[in-house]
């Protein structure tokens, strides 16, 4: 799909430094523009390439000032931020690609289901009895919705999203392919011969809106309620996240993160990846987390901490350097070890 350079502007409320009906059609790197393509200059790193790029426009902030002449093939939008102009189009430019409507060939839809305006629904999708599924809702391939499960409208589920019976999804999320909603918690009771048996799952997830959920991560269903995250998380690819936790609005988790079971975790938090947190823990509002950090214990609010076990981050750091020392502070203990033990025979002659 082409725009012009005034379209752009347009939408962009930007201002047109060249020519306004030059034509793109894709989206690049400043340093690897070709005709045809928009790209943007925010970073002052890599104003060398707006000189020689081969992009059709670029995006620049409005008190942009060349250092020698542009291409005259080069048409410049002026803007209060590049970035996120940048970014503005860029979802533009995901929404026009999304774009699609309809039933395909293939997928199955239960006759109780029921199903908004402007849906799509790709083929070998399942949509399982008395689902309700929303307005804009676009439903890719392979992917399963169980009985009674919720989508509201304007949310996306990639190919291969499996959605366990009666979970609840909001409006406008985003949930990548192979991620799994409502898979059993890890519930299991010793009993008199020493197996485990299974405690019956028998809650729900609640996903809240404009929640995006990256590729193969698991969020298991309650035990009792629900395990919730509120609206606006943000989770990366590969997260655990177990039965009955409760993530507060907000919230970004990097990959690998483990949560255990029970554990609240409070808004605007940031985690970090590969980061693991012990059951029925509680984790106020606006606590940070550093990569690799194992938390077995509660964080207050605005707490940063790292390492694992985890501790405070001014002391992690005054720790780390100490850590780096050790070799030399090893070999300063065995030299004095040995003139200490030098001294003592000095003076068991002398005596």
């Amino acid at each position: 799909m082409e725009f012009t350079a005034s379209q752009v502007a347009e939408i962009l409320n930007g201002s047109i430094e060249g020519n306004a009906e030059i034509k793109v059609s894709k989206l690049s790197k400043i340093e690897e523009g070709e005709t045809g393509s928009i790209t943007f200059l925010a970073n002052p790193q890599y104003t060398q390439y707006i000189y020689n790029t081969q992009a059709s426009v670029v995006i620049v902030n409005r008190n942009f000032v060349p250092a020698s002449p542009i291409k005259e093939t080069c048409t410049l939008i002026r803007v209060d931020d590049p970035y996120k102009a940048f970014s503005k189009l860029l979802g533009a430019y995901s929404q026009l690609k999304r774009n699609k409507k309809g039933i395909e060939a293939g997928s199955y839809i239960a006759a109780s289901a029921l199903i908004g305006k402007d849906v799509y629904v790709g083929a070998t999708a399942y949509i399982g009895e008395n689902a309700i599924i929303g307005d804009n809702v676009k439903i890719y391939p392979q992917v399963y919705v169980g009985d009674n499960v919720i989508i509201k409208a304007g949310t996306t589920l990639f190919p291969g999203v499996k959605i366990y019976s009666d979970c609840h999804i909001g409006s406008e999320c985003e949930i990548h392919s192979g991620v799994i909603i409502g898979a059993d918690g890890f519930g299991f009771t010793p009993n008199a011969e020493n197996n485990y048996e299974k405690v019956p799952q028998i809650g729900n997830v609640i996903i809240e809106d404009h929640v995006e959920i990256g590729a193969n991560t698991c969020i298991d269903r309650a035990t009792l309620g629900s395990t919730i995250i509120r609206k606006g998380v943000k989770l990366d690819n590969l997260i655990q996240i177990a039965h009955n936790v409760e993530i507060g609005e907000n919230t970004v988790i990097a990959a690998q993160a483990g949560i255990a079971g029970s554990v609240k975790i409070g808004k605007n938090c940031m985690l970090g990846g590969q980061t693991g947190y012990k059951g029925h823990i509680t984790l106020s509002d606006n606590v940070k987390v550093g990569a690799q950090a194992g938390v077995g214990v509660d964080l207050k609010e605005g707490e940063i901490v790292m390492g694992s076990p985890s501790f405070p981050i001014g002391d992690f750091r005054r720790s780390h350097v100490l850590f780096r020392t050790l070799p030399k502070l090893n070999d300063k203990i065995k030299n004095l070890t040995q003139e200490i033990e030098a001294l003592k025979k000095e003076l068991h002659n002398k005596i």
